[in-house]
């Protein structure tokens, strides 16, 4: 990828810093790929499209840096659950013979699995020495007549973030748009009601969360043409042109896609959140709200009253045990501001949160949540977090899986929000397996046990012959009276 792409990528019309300074995003420093490289974020933004082959062109390592690492949730499709790899070695690279090894992986993949589509990652050595992935892919698409895309990602190239955006150029480029929506099933088809096609970009579907929502869109006759990337599949990326609105789940990840899918295709979009009771609400009402059909708002509207009616009613046992709690949240994007609007929705409050991927539109929307005053940690050490924790009186730190052992070792309650986790906490449902987990974790008998005294760290009263003894021992030997009485408490 040449130099002046990458700057465009960095240089987003959309994103909020170029609203505010014209500044673009962050350039790359030293130490900054440490949370994850530009490799790393481009195969976690597609590696949930599940029946494509996803090739990582590189050495072994960078083959397990983000495979099967997500919690991420297939309804069917499971070959991106297969790591490949050309790996290549010393004598690959000595020996020119990368891009052969490149082409004959494309050739395997093809025969053995048969998929709709493949991905070749690009990383940091075949970068280096010049392969060119775009011509392979070219080649390969025209030698077996399978879409072959390529994701020129190298890790040297940025952070995980600018990975993410390249993720997204590359299915703009060579994937939207080059095929029409599979049509409505008759069976799908209620009388009386008016089917609307929408996208979400940036929705992983973590956990199966996502599941929890979609119930809800098929209720009000919203079809998910694609959820990029979560549970999707490569004809329902093709299709993305089609959508009549885009809702932007993550806030930094591929907002180039829904950019660029407005100016080509006219498509408008919005910001949102499913996790909490208000902003699954205000979700629902943006998509009503863009389509414009009066008769899908007074459907929404209708749907929130109700769902909003049964989980309140079910979270209130719930809200009792937490009410009060406080809480630090360590975690960026788009979980610095949602998650404290879920976690105030249960009575909770929260003294601190991490923005350290986060926007300058997610910082606002954390100080209209929780005031100018609030604490914001942009960096995320185990001395800062457990500094803050003493200091704040936290109850319970939320945050991402790197940082589970600090919270263990200072014996605080540690619960993950981050993509390892194994429970999804999206729309109403969601929000009631996040009170269980809160409360199991706050409420666990183990933090009591570990905060107790060793046993040879408790005074235990001497009985009455011991103290006897030692009262005497010390009547009889004056210079050690002050140490027997230290001793004896």
């Amino acid at each position: 990828m040449k130099a002046s792409e990458i700057a465009e990528l960095l240089d987003e019309p959309a994103c909020s810093h170029n609203k505010k300074e014209k500044s673009g995003c962050s350039k790359p420093k030293p130490g900054a790929t440490d949370g994850g490289c530009a490799f790393d974020g481009a195969q976690i933004a597609l590696l949930p499209i599940a029946d494509v082959a996803h090739i990582v062109h590189g050495p072994i390592a960078c083959a397990g840096s983000s495979w099967d690492n997500r919690g991420t949730r297939s309804s069917g499709a499971e070959l991106y659950r297969i790591g490949m790899t050309t790996d290549l070695t010393e004598q690959d690279i000595i020996m020119g013979r990368a891009e052969k090894r490149l082409f004959h992986a494309i050739k395997q993949a093809v025969e053995d699995y048969a998929p709709p589509a493949i991905f070749v990652y690009n990383t940091c050595v075949p970068a280096l020495i010049g392969d060119d992935i775009d011509a392979i892919c070219k080649s390969a698409t025209e030698r077996w007549n399978v879409p072959v895309v390529p994701v020129d990602a190298a890790g040297f190239y940025g952070t995980k973030n600018l990975g993410n955006r390249i993720a997204g150029e590359a299915m703009v480029k060579y994937v939207v748009g080059t095929r029409e929506p599979d049509p409505l099933p008759e069976a799908s088809v209620r009388p009386g009601i008016r089917v609307h096609d929408v996208n979400l970009v940036g929705e992983y579907n973590i956990a199966g969360e996502f599941w929890y929502v979609l119930p809800l869109l098929d209720e009000l006759g919203l079809r998910v043409l694609c959820t990029l990337s979560g549970d999707a599949r490569f004809r329902e990326v093709q299709s993305m042109h089609r959508a009549e609105v885009n809702m932007m789940v993550c806030s930094k990840a591929m907002l180039n896609v829904a950019r660029k899918l407005q100016e080509r295709y006219g498509t408008p979009w919005f910001e949102g959140s499913f996790y909490g009771i208000t902003d699954t609400s205000q979700s629902l009402r943006d998509f009503a709200r863009l389509i414009n059909d009066p008769d899908l708002t007074e459907r929404t509207e209708a749907l929130i009253e109700r769902e909003e009616k049964r989980i309140r009613a079910e979270l209130a046992p719930w809200r009792a045990r937490l009410e009060g709690k406080r809480v630090l949240l360590y975690t960026g994007g788009v979980k610095s501001w949602s998650v404290i609007s879920a976690l105030q929705d249960l009575g909770m409050k929260v003294v601190a949160t991490g923005t350290k991927k986060s926007t300058e539109e997610d910082k606002a929307r954390i100080r209209e949540l929780m005031g100018d005053d609030v604490k914001m940690l942009d960096e995320g050490n185990p001395r800062v977090l457990l500094k803050t924790v003493e200091e704040y009186k936290a109850d319970i730190l939320i945050a991402g899986g790197r940082n589970m052992y600090t919270a263990l070792k200072a014996r605080i309650p540690f619960l993950d929000i981050n993509q390892e986790r194994e429970f999804g906490y999206a729309g109403y449902d969601g929000m009631l397996e996040l009170v269980r987990q809160l409360c199991l974790t706050l409420e666990s008998p183990v933090w009591e046990a570990v905060r107790r005294k060793a046993p040879w760290e408790i005074v235990r009263e001497p009985a009455g012959y011991e103290k006897a003894q030692i009262e005497s021992v010390a009547a009889a030997t004056p210079a050690v009276a002050p140490q027997v009485a230290a001793a004896n408490g």
